[in-house]
């Protein structure tokens, strides 16, 4: 079995490949704004759940980033960079994937904001597991 170490950097892992998600489809202007959110959201609870696996911290199955920042306080863990605007991704995390209106009930994003928000979370996650 994996060590929780080796797992929070798995899972640190895959938010960074939803970061290049991010980075690349924020580039092209045909590029869905809902599908930019869902690996923004992707790549912020990955990293945040990377943190919290390396603290051993139980979470929920959740794509709740406001549920997991909270978890991240009561447990006395520094939060992220931007944690109270987090929340704007959540929507994106399920609801919008499975919507059957989901082009009309997407938010648009701010794709340099996007790209900011998962760059900032993702240097201050690898700053606490490294």
């Amino acid at each position: 079995m994996n060590s929780p170490t080796d797992y929070a950097h798995t899972l640190l892992g895959k938010a960074h490949d939803d970061a290049y998600a991010v980075r690349s489809l924020a580039a092209d202007a045909n590029a869905p704004d809902w599908i930019i959110g869902f690996h923004a959201q992707q790549a912020v609870e990955k990293a945040i759940k990377a943190v919290l696996t390396k603290h051993a911290v139980e979470f929920p199955r959740t794509h709740n980033l406001s549920m997991l920042v909270e978890l991240l306080r009561v447990h006395a863990i520094a939060p992220p960079p931007d944690a109270d605007a987090l929340a704007r991704l959540t929507p994106f995390g399920a609801a919008l994937r499975y919507d059957d209106g989901i082009a009309e009930a997407a938010p648009a994003i701010a794709r340099e904001w996007a790209i900011g928000v998962v760059s900032r979370l993702l240097d201050w996650a690898t700053n606490l597991i490294d």
